[in-house]
């Protein structure tokens, strides 16, 4: 009868024992089957007779009276698996003609040629922990290892941030004391060089005013027409573009005016004269600048009748347009690069032209120049050793006060980086910094997630890192990065998928999460039952 039906257990010792258990039930629930005792459903919602226990109709509602049989769709059966791992599965493989159990116990009555695998593959088992056992325990002390030389990598850069910041207190001052020599010298140097500016700019004064005085008397002699040594009024009529008035006629009243209200000057007079109309004056001989042809305003009507004619405003060819646009064009790349009229800046370059260049500084000014150069210069190296000392203790005081683990056993993977090539791309982890992946053969390379946080369980915090806000995906989220470390003897990156879009993961194998591994023993007292 199956209700009847019990499993012999040798367990593994000095002496074998005999444990007397139902068929399905393990060792830890043996107490609640007790032979001749009615036994009650684990979840208490009845007693029956011990007899009605694995006889192959479920009474209790959370299957526990048929642990060895398929009666109860919600019920279990526990594979002993004397010599590998027990195990349980649902109770409907049970005689299902399917070897489930490597002890072959769940085939009991279904005539299934199971054979019992349990040894070998406890063998296996125990061959595999052995290897992992060996590895943890290497990598173990490859940690140990890592937080000696951590320990004292931090006290060195302790050693160093203190001497840096002494250091960086002398420098302090050493910028002060030339800033203040700089700024001395300085003073005296600008007062030179605008002395000498000045200088220049007084004997230029002079140079223009001597230029002005020589075309003065230049122009006199042109408008002087008759040579009688006076200019009047009919002679300065003969220029229009002096006309005050902008009417294209200079009139006998607004000659006079000019000359100051008489009707002719003389030279010395002619100095007032000139004043008025210097801006304005064009020379009779000057090749630049032709005399206006004049053209009465009646001759000029009929051609813009003609004009109009010929290119009607709505019969203008395309071409004209197009070639109007680039003529555009172009007048907006000279309008870059004249500023001014091309014949006033002619006129100014050769005004600078005639004037000279500025002679060199005296010899007592360019001593000064030199001198408050060479004490910038040593002011400008000062401050940038000063700048790079800051950037030295911003560095020191941010690597000090990381996060490298509970002993700073990660503080050696800090500026590394590290590779992983497929097929496609290449991987790059540089821990603490960022992750990045670039096609194999050419391409740009796309950041996955720059670093962001440890992301471990709270049990285990450093077993997971984070980085975050990586290149966007198109039409998606920033691309992120969750690096799973694993034990190993090695430093490497094993492999990258990507599980979710734009979220990747990576397996990292580092000696730092080695923890000091348990006796093989007691491993496989854990994981296998002898």
């Amino acid at each position: 009868m199956l209700g009847q039906c019990f499993l012999l257990l040798l367990v593994a010792g000095a002496s074998s024992v005999e444990v007397q258990r139902p068929r399905g039930v393990p060792l830890q629930k043996r107490q609640f089957y007790e032979e001749g005792k009615p036994f009650t459903c684990l979840d208490g919602s009845r007693t029956i007779p011990f007899d009605r226990v694995n006889d192959d109709y479920c009474d209790c509602q959370d299957g526990s009276d048929e642990p060895g049989t398929a009666a109860c769709p919600n019920g279990s059966f526990h594979c002993t698996n004397a010599g590998f791992r027990p195990a349980f599965i649902p109770s409907s493989r049970i005689n299902d003609g399917i070897c489930d159990c490597c002890d072959t116990t769940d085939e009991y009555n279904s005539g299934a040629a199971c054979q019992n695998t349990c040894r070998e593959m406890g063998r296996k088992e125990r061959e595999s922990l052995q290897k992992m056992a060996e590895i943890a325990k290497e990598g173990f002390l490859l940690k140990q290892q890592l937080i000696h030389e951590a320990k004292s990598g931090i006290e060195e850069k302790q050693a160093k941030l203190t001497e840096v910041q002494s250091s960086k207190k002398d420098l302090e001052a050493k910028v002060e004391g030339l800033r203040t020599v700089k700024e001395t010298v300085e003073q005296p140097e600008k007062e030179a060089k605008e002395r000498h500016l000045k200088a220049w700019e007084d004997q230029k004064a002079v140079i223009r005013m001597e230029k002005d005085k020589a075309r003065m008397a230049e122009v006199f002699l042109e408008l002087d027409d008759d040579a009688d040594g006076f200019v009047s009024a009919a002679e300065l009529q003969s220029h229009s573009e002096l006309d005050p008035d902008s009417d294209g006629a200079l009139s006998d009243v607004e000659a006079q005016g000019l000359l100051g209200g008489v009707d002719k000057v003389d030279t010395a007079a002619f100095e007032s004269t000139w004043n008025n109309i210097k801006d304005k004056y064009v020379s009779e001989s000057s090749p630049d600048s032709p005399p206006p042809v004049e053209t009465p305003p009646e001759e000029q009507e009929p051609v813009a009748d003609n004009d109009s004619d010929q290119y009607p405003e709505d019969e203008i060819p395309e071409e004209d347009e197009e070639d109007d646009e680039e003529e555009d064009e172009d007048d907006d790349s000279d309008d870059g690069d004249y500023k001014v009229p091309p014949t006033t800046r002619t006129q100014e370059k050769k005004d600078d032209d005639d004037e000279g260049t500025m002679p060199p500084y005296d010899q007592e000014t360019q001593t000064l120049i030199d001198a408050a150069q060479k004490a910038r210069d040593e002011f400008d190296e000062a401050e940038k050793a000063l700048r790079e000392v800051d950037d030295q203790i911003k560095n020191l005081e941010k690597e000090i006060s990381f996060d490298f683990g509970p002993s700073a056993e990660f503080a050696y993977l800090y500026s590394q980086c590290y590779e992983l090539s497929t097929s496609e791309y290449i991987y790059r982890l540089c821990p603490f910094n960022r992750v990045s992946q670039k096609p194999k053969y050419g391409g740009s390379e796309t950041n996955l997630g720059t670093w962001g946080k440890w992301a471990g369980p709270e049990d285990n915090v450093y077993a997971l890192m984070k980085y975050e806000h990586g290149t966007g995906c198109w039409q998606g989220p920033n691309r992120s990065t969750t690096v799973k470390l694993t034990c190993g003897k090695e430093t490497v990156v094993t492999s990258t998928s990507e599980p979710s879009r734009c979220e990747y993961l990576m397996e990292f194998i580092t000696p730092a999460v080695c923890h000091e591994p348990p006796s093989v023993e007691s491993m496989l007292h854990e994981h296998v039952e002898l």
